[in-house]
């Protein structure tokens, strides 16, 4: 995978190329403090909060302002401001239908979606959107690797970090498939909840397949940058295919319910095929979950935390953070 693949993947650049297949979406310049400011590994402070957390009292000087010590010439803690990049996303935000699905030149925060308040990324302030940057590994890689499994040794592609708006969407999960294409050909086809069982996807691949197929040689082949790459597509309940990203062919990407090793050297998709499938020689294999047996746990359950952790974090449970100071300002005096 080159460094050139993995540029040609970032949003900005096959947005205007496919715009009419995917959904709407907005895309912002990313300031150079907000950047510092999501990158930035002190305490986690929400920048942009319009509300006070629900469950703080009234009248509550605790509820108001919090000290992080006894010491009186210590200030509280305050999120920097962004009064221009606010405005300019809550207007963008408005367009789109006032809830979107964030994200950056590639990546969304999909491992830090157990941290917002709905369990989901759907948000309507950019107090939610830092939210969930600021708690995903996902888009620290994006700020700080994003070249990191490439194997050629050019000059790192000059980047224009963005902030990447989508109209918020209810996708069913099993309505959501990955692709790999390997010199402009689909080879292969994978539910991407591979976690969960389908019966739908089961008893219909046939037909998904061959929906898939044809949106990709209607809309995608030979049109994007490159020609080995991964795209998602999802399928909604009237059979319309449409285009959700576009990856890099290569091990940056999950290869689902396939290998890379299969997917670079062909080696064992052939035999995946049915006798009819296997006429039609760019025929991709098609892979599902096709038992109850096989469900996993979600891989994002490793990046969670327990939920005490969470309100810490967030001060949503502001009695719960100040039991925590009184415990560790008694362990100090014991010390």
């Amino acid at each position: 995978m080159k460094k050139e693949q993995v540029a040609h993947c970032q949003f900005s650049v096959w947005y205007p190329l496919f715009k009419a297949v995917t959904i709407r979406s907005v895309i912002l310049p990313l300031p150079e403090n907000v950047k510092e400011y999501l990158l930035d590994d002190g305490t986690l402070v929400v920048s942009g909060r319009e509300d006070p957390p629900s469950h703080a009292q009234e009248g509550s000087d605790d509820a108001e302002e919090i000290q992080w010590s006894d010491d009186e010439n210590t200030t509280t803690l305050k999120a920097p401001e962004f009064p221009e990049f606010t405005a300019k996303v809550q207007e963008a935000i408005s367009s789109l239908g006032g809830s979107v699905f964030p994200k950056l030149n590639w990546s969304a925060p999909r491992d830090a979606y157990w941290i917002a308040m709905n369990s989901s990324l759907k948000c309507k302030t950019l107090s939610d959107i830092f939210l969930l940057f600021k708690s995903s590994d996902f888009i620290t890689r994006d700020l700080t690797q994003p070249f990191i499994h490439c194997t050629d040794d050019s000059p790192d592609p000059s980047l224009g970090y963005e902030l990447v708006l989508r109209k918020w969407c209810e996708l069913i999960p099993g309505a959501e498939f990955r692709c790999f294409v390997k010199e402009n050909k689909l080879i292969g086809i994978s539910q991407r909840d591979y976690t969960q069982y389908y019966d739908h996807i089961s008893t219909q691949h046939e037909e998904i397949c061959r929906s898939i197929q044809e949106f990709f040689k209607k809309h995608i082949q030979y049109k994007f940058l490159d020609e080995d790459f991964v795209f998602d597509v999802y399928r909604d309940s009237r059979g319309k295919i449409w285009l959700i990203d576009f990856n890099p062919f290569g091990e940056v990407t999950d290869s689902l319910l396939f290998t890379w090793e299969e997917l670079t050297s062909g080696k064992n998709l052939k035999g995946d095929q049915s006798e009819g499938e296997a006429t039609e020689q760019d025929y991709p294999v098609f892979r599902c979950t096709n038992s109850k047996v096989t469900v996993q746990p979600s891989p994002y359950l490793s990046y969670r935390l327990p939920k005490d952790f969470v309100d810490l974090s967030t001060g949503e449970d502001v009695h719960k953070l100040i039991d925590f100071l009184k415990l560790k300002r008694n362990q100090q005096d014991d010390d």
